[in-house]
């Protein structure tokens, strides 16, 4: 009898054991699917900007045309931090994408969203209809996020077992935010003031066209 009674609380325990581990289950895998779209979608989009930049790809300005945009910032030479900005966009994008060597593309992705946000989006209203910067926050939030909760179960990471040391990840970070600092701390380049022709000059070339007639 006591062998039948202990059998029907131990069933019972194990059943509930069993339910409650595959709702954890099912909820860490809805998890994972839910942090490959945004890695998917904000990565791979990223990515294809970047190569706009950096390729000239799907009807970009190419890197000599993003390098002339950049040195009217006051980014100068503008080759050289064209590079960065693509690399920071491209590179970025992939890595996030793929969930390989977390953290290094969100954070890549952070130094060129804010980037673009001080030097190219502020002082404008945030939506980008007016030329704000809607889209690099929303770029920047998703990519913060992705560094505090990490790639998720289906990522390259994951599959090969990679993880980064904290060092070199805390370089990376020290490298990228140097970088943010001088580029947001360029004045841009003031726009070259009108010519006035000489009212003199005016007056003389006026004459001379009337003796021609």
């Amino acid at each position: 009898m006591k062998r039948a009674v202990m059998e029907k609380q131990i069933i019972p325990a194990t059943l509930k054991k069993s339910v409650l581990f595959k709702g954890r289950s099912e909820s860490s895998t809805m998890r994972d699917i839910g942090l490959l779209i945004l890695r998917l979608t904000m990565g791979g989009l990223l990515a294809g900007h970047g190569s706009q930049k950096l390729f000239g790809w799907f009807s970009g300005p190419g890197l000599k045309g993003t390098a002339g945009w950049l040195e009217s910032l006051g980014l100068k030479p503008g080759t050289p931090w064209a590079t960065v900005a693509a690399a920071s966009e491209f590179g970025g994008g992939t890595l996030t994408a793929l969930g390989l060597l977390h953290p290094l593309g969100p954070i890549a992705t952070m130094g060129g969203m804010v980037m673009a946000t001080a030097k190219a989006h502020w002082g404008k209203p945030i939506w980008v209809t007016q030329g704000g910067a809607e889209l690099p926050v929303i770029n920047l939030a998703i990519a913060l996020a992705l560094t505090l909760t990490g790639p998720g179960r289906f990522s390259l990471d994951q599959v090969l077992g990679i993880r980064l040391p904290r060092v070199l990840v805390a370089a990376v970070v020290i490298v990228e935010a140097v970088l943010v600092i001088i580029g947001i701390t360029r004045p841009p380049t003031p726009a070259p003031a009108p010519q006035v022709e000489h009212p003199t000059t005016t007056a003389a070339a006026t004459d001379q066209g009337a003796g021609i007639h």
